[in-house]
């Protein structure tokens, strides 16, 4: 056998060189390296199957043996561009134990998670392009057999809980959501959410006024993410912005607005109109405070008080006009935050009181003229969810103060508290006299109004003050 002992071996004439003939195999040594034959564009297969986990060299190719479990393949570390790794099924068993393609540091396709071959007889082949894609796949048996790894969203804020593989982070006040994970789509990266503002103050009212108005609910917003299970409510969002909610790692500030403050009850004067409860805010999404409830004093003409829901209305003594509530869902959102208040007396009647607030799913109740049983508006509906884990109601409307005459007859009831969170309205009678009730904290309800008696003894009853929001943010966790 002859030897040749050179440093560099050039073509005589033109661009190619060949090594060897037809037939011949051309080895490199043992412990010999190479550089400049494209590595990138094939791999040296070890055809002796891999059964336990290890650490891939770039430029092989290696068939791994899932029979008796799953496996690691662990890409090279601190890889360089054109580095090659190829990957194949060798049993057809990755259906049961997967393969999980560890990227030891380097993005995969562009993404920061390992990959997972899960479909029996797949393969791909990896080259290192560079710090941005990192890995790219160039080979593969199916691209639908190579499957992301699970990651899930990881955050926290709030007072945490958990409802089988989904975490709940419930605000009752000011806070901060902070995401450290993303997740992705295999695993999570979207949000359920609860946005509910506070609700509006009821109306005050004063001696010989005529039944104010209940305080509107705080706007309402929900949206159950796609991949989600509870029961949502009627006003779910399920397309649009506001829809599977992405989230990114970073802090995101929580809003929690308060209850409008009560309307203040006149002595020799006016009362005055309740306060709008405050905004409530998570990421893009912002509900509206409930409109504070009408006066229910003359001769003070009503001034309609728009919000989340609308506040309900009352009615001047110096004319037979109707008071109007204020409109709802204001701003305007889709679907709708709120509904309007209730209107106070009809027309072309001495019979006074005010209307309910407006709730989360419905409008609040017209003062009624029904001999007998005149009846103050109550509260609008709210609504019901169980984003939180269990079955809670939201947004209702505080009902409207009463109007009380004994002498005259003209006796009305007060209005009732819509579900989720609205106070009543206040009464004045004998043995029956009460102020009205305040929404329920963390509910967004609006505060009932104030009632008032003619004469004047006993004289006149308290509005309630609207109940604070809430913002709860649900996802898959596991």
């Amino acid at each position: 056998m002859s030897k040749i002992e050179v440093n560099q071996i050039s073509s005589q004439c033109g661009s190619t060189l060949t090594i060897g003939q037809s037939g011949d195999t051309v080895t490199l040594a043992c412990g010999a390296t190479q550089t400049g034959f494209g590595r990138s564009g094939s791999v040296n297969w070890d055809t002796t199957a891999k059964t336990t986990g290890f650490t891939a060299v770039s430029g092989n190719g290696y068939f791994v043996n899932t029979t008796s479990g799953a496996i690691t393949v662990t890409l090279p570390a601190s890889p360089s561009a054109g580095d090659i790794v190829s990957i194949s099924d060798y049993a057809g068993t990755t259906s049961t134990n997967n393969i999980t393609i560890a990227r030891n540091g380097s993005n995969i396709n562009g993404d920061a998670s390992d990959l997972t071959i899960s479909k029996n007889n797949s393969g791909i082949t990896l080259v290192y392009v560079d710090g941005t894609q990192g890995w790219k796949a160039t080979e593969t048996s199916n691209l639908n057999d190579i499957e992301l790894q699970a990651a899930f969203i990881v955050g926290t804020g709030g007072t945490e809980t958990t409802c089988g593989n989904f975490k709940i982070h419930t605000f009752t006040g000011p806070g901060t959501f902070t995401v450290t994970c993303a997740g992705n789509p295999v695993g999570s990266n979207t949000v359920s959410y609860l946005v509910v503002a506070g609700g509006g103050g009821g109306g005050g009212d004063q001696p010989n006024g005529y039944g104010a108005g209940g305080g509107g609910a705080g706007g309402f917003r929900e949206s159950k993410a796609e991949t989600d299970s509870y029961t949502a409510s009627p006003l779910n969002a399920t397309s649009g912005p506001t829809y599977n909610l992405p989230v990114t790692a970073q802090a995101y500030p929580i809003t929690v607005g308060g209850g409008g403050a009560a309307g203040a009850t006149g002595g020799g004067g006016n009362g005055t109109q309740g306060s709008r409860g405050a905004t409530s805010t998570f990421s893009t999404i912002s509900s509206t405070g409930g409109g504070g409830g009408n006066i229910g004093a003359a001769p003070v003409s009503p001034s309609p008080a728009p919000g989340g829901s609308g506040g309900g209305g009352s009615g001047p003594c110096s004319t037979n006009a109707q008071g109007s509530g204020g409109t709802g869902n204001t701003p305007p959102v889709s679907p709708s935050q709120g509904f309007p208040g209730g209107n106070a007396r009809t027309p072309a009647t001495s019979l006074y009181g005010g209307g309910g607030g407006g709730g989360a799913s419905a409008k609040g109740e017209d003062f009624i003229t029904s001999i007998p049983g005149n009846t103050a508006g109550d509260g609008g509906a709210g609504v019901t969810t169980s984003i939180s884990g269990s079955p809670t109601a939201y947004s209702g409307g505080g009902g409207a103060g009463a109007y009380n005459s004994l002498p005259l007859g003209q006796n009305t009831t007060d209005g009732a508290g819509g579900n989720g969170g609205g106070g009543p309205g206040g009464e004045v009678l004998p043995g029956n006299s009460h102020n009205a009730g305040s929404g329920t904290a963390n509910t967004g309800g609006g505060g009932g109004g104030a009632a008032s008696n003619y004469p004047s003894t006993p004289g006149v009853v308290d509005a309630g003050a609207g109940g604070s929001g809430i913002v709860i943010i649900r996802y898959k966790y596991q």
